[in-house]
């Protein structure tokens, strides 16, 4: 009695489905160099925009990460605090795998001179929740605490008129019961 193999290793059923083919290996193997030499799309804007020189942004670096890997969002608010942090009401977000070791930079592109916000969470395990070890952020570092995770606007607001403004963010953490920066 034959041993069971599988579909493709069997050699009747491998030539029926095609797959022993000298067509079918020359196509697989096309397909395999496109999906390798294909770019990853590591960053997604939306809207899709990118800052252009001498033009009004607002260019932020983040600073303080817990690791080098995980899911960093950053999202633009204003201009104007009447829906800062409302769920989806957001200017511009940015998403970008975190891949290495030190800063990150994001760059938002104003259409009119305000007053605006940036926010980044750090999703570390990459599970699009919120998790204790997750981390956050705002433009202006205000403090947070577990019993006020989210800033007034008027804390986190940086006016952005008609040059590039830059901005620092130092990412904050749980800690036990606490909330702030990694390093003192």
């Amino acid at each position: 009695m034959k041993p069971h193999l599988p579909l493709f290793r069997h050699p009747g059923l491998a030539s029926r489905a095609g797959l022993a083919t000298p067509a079918a290996a020359t196509l697989a193997a096309a397909l395999l160099a496109v999906m390798a030499s294909a770019p990853s799309r590591a960053e997604t804007r939306t809207p899709d925009r990118t800052c252009k020189p001498g033009h009004p942004s607002l260019s932020v670096t983040v600073t303080g990460f817990s690791g080098t890997t995980g899911k960093v969002r950053a999202q633009l608010y204003g201009p104007g605090g009447e829906h800062f942090l409302d769920k989806g009401a957001w200017s511009m977000r940015i998403e970008r795998q975190r891949e290495e070791a030190g800063p990150m930079h994001f760059c938002f592109p104003i259409d009119q001179p305000g007053r605006y916000a940036v926010a980044i969470r750090h999703d570390a395990n990459v599970n699009g929740k919120s998790d204790w070890n997750d981390g956050g952020g705002f433009t202006g570092n205000p403090r947070l605490s577990l019993f006020h995770l989210k800033p007034d606007f008027d804390k986190a607001a940086v006016e952005v008129g008609s040059q590039p403004v830059q901005a620092k963010i130092i990412m904050q953490y749980r800690r036990g019961l606490s909330i702030g920066p990694i390093a003192p």
